[in-house]
């Protein structure tokens, strides 16, 4: 059965709530741009690819609507700061709209890239992939995550589906647990080897030789190949490289923010202190003490091995390749 996120309906966005996920399948109908960046701040929706691709119909329903479209771009926009395809998919959808474009179509041809270059990057990562490999992934970068396929995820089900005979450590990710609710989810759905692990246990792992490459997504890519994700992506870029362990990341083109150079300059979104102290309505800590949340960190490109995108492998990870593959 195919795992799709979301399903362009015309007049409304049919988006699974990915927040009942696994107890529960539930489908939102979004009518306006409102509803639209509502569901992206509650995580309703997340990774990078797919808040792009529902940001773009977030647009056209907010313009169907009447309202100014400047109006709707800084709504959307001012959702979430670091997933950089929300701001490409938007900048897009404006300048679609201002040369004239049917914007409807603008946002049904980013969602069909999108699927494409997953399945390139599936292709591509799948080379790096040896035979009965033991892959270490992190949050969610499945169908949930994009347009469908999957940038990471994507690599680990083409080498499900070619026969690899692989399996995969799941890190459960703290404190919103995709990996635990969804990328388990996903793999449980397509038959692919899995165990779940507790995010502290990766790096004994690595150290008992029970790990022969990770492989992650990005929710932004600066020029110089420093790449922000999910939190905890950075510890385990640094137990990968002390353990000789190999550190892919797979994204598409369209998740590389050229015009921010390092890592330092990417903004860091703050969530609030109740997703740490509280687990599905119960309190795991005391009320009373504080809690810091930040939702992604960064990872410097000297610890990637590579990045694996649709136009091809970035190795090494530098300004120089990258700007050689994008171009």
């Amino acid at each position: 059965m195919e795992v799709k996120a979301f399903y362009w309906k015309g007049d409304y966005l049919l988006l699974l709530d990915q927040r009942k996920l696994p107890q529960e399948e539930v489908w939102l109908e979004l009518r306006d741009h409102i509803q639209v960046a509502q569901a992206i701040i509650n995580m309703s929706v997340r990774g990078a690819p797919a808040i792009g691709c529902v940001a773009a119909y977030g647009f056209v329903l907010g313009v169907k609507r009447g309202v100014d479209p400047r109006e709707v771009y800084e709504v959307l926009k001012s959702t979430r700061p670091t997933a950089y395809n929300l701001f490409w998919a938007l900048d897009r959808m404006l300048s679609a709209l201002s040369s004239g474009k049917d914007i409807e179509q603008e946002a049904q041809l980013i969602e069909r890239e999108d699927y494409e270059a997953n399945k390139r990057i599936g292709e591509l990562g799948n080379e790096l992939i040896p035979e009965g490999a033991r892959l270490l992934t992190h949050c969610n970068t499945g169908a949930l995550a994009t347009a469908g396929w999957g940038t990471a995820l994507g690599v680990i089900r083409t080498a499900h589906y070619s026969g690899k005979g692989i399996s995969v450590w799941v890190d459960e990710t703290r404190p919103y647990l995709q990996g635990a609710r969804l990328t388990a989810w996903e793999l449980l759905k397509e038959g692919v080897p899995h165990k779940l692990i507790t995010d502290s246990t990766a790096g004994f792992l690595m150290k008992k030789g029970l790990v022969d490459l990770v492989i992650v997504g990005a929710d932004r890519i600066t020029a110089v190949g420093d790449v922000a994700n999910k939190i905890g992506t950075y510890s385990l870029s640094v137990l990968a490289k002390e353990h000789g362990v190999p550190f892919y990341v797979a994204a598409p083109s369209s998740t590389f923010d050229l015009s921010t150079r390092s890592g330092e300059d990417i903004p860091i979104e703050e969530r609030g202190e109740e997703e740490v102290k509280n687990c599905f309505g119960a309190a795991i800590a005391p009320g009373d003490t504080p809690a810091l949340h930040l939702a992604f960190d960064v990872t410097p490109a000297e610890n990637i091995t590579a990045i694996i995108t649709e136009r091809g492998i970035i190795k090494p990870v530098n300004e120089e390749s990258i700007q050689r593959c994008l171009s």
